[in-house]
């Protein structure tokens, strides 16, 4: 990751749950080390706290996509799309 974060929301949509957990990863051995100056701790904490909604919301609409997994005739195992929007 750069010194400066990526902008706060444009990027989310692309992200996928994993990248977007591996660069919130990133952001809190930042923090933690304390090396960065007060100004790009305070971006890179928002930045986090945006990171960590949109995972949030990926494993929320995964929950919800296992729910929608039923046992169709014959055993036959099939699951209805969950909006990822």
């Amino acid at each position: 990751m750069t010194d400066a974060p990526k902008s706060l929301d444009g990027d989310l949509a692309g992200l996928s749950f994993e990248q977007a957990l591996a660069e919130l990863e990133t952001i809190v051995s930042r923090l933690e080390s304390g090396q960065a100056p007060l100004e790009q701790s305070i971006d890179l904490y928002e930045r986090g706290a945006i990171l960590k909604a949109h995972c949030e919301k990926k494993l929320e609409a995964a929950r919800l996509k296992v729910e929608k997994i039923v046992l169709g005739q014959g055993g036959a195992v099939s699951a209805e799309a969950a909006d990822f929007a």
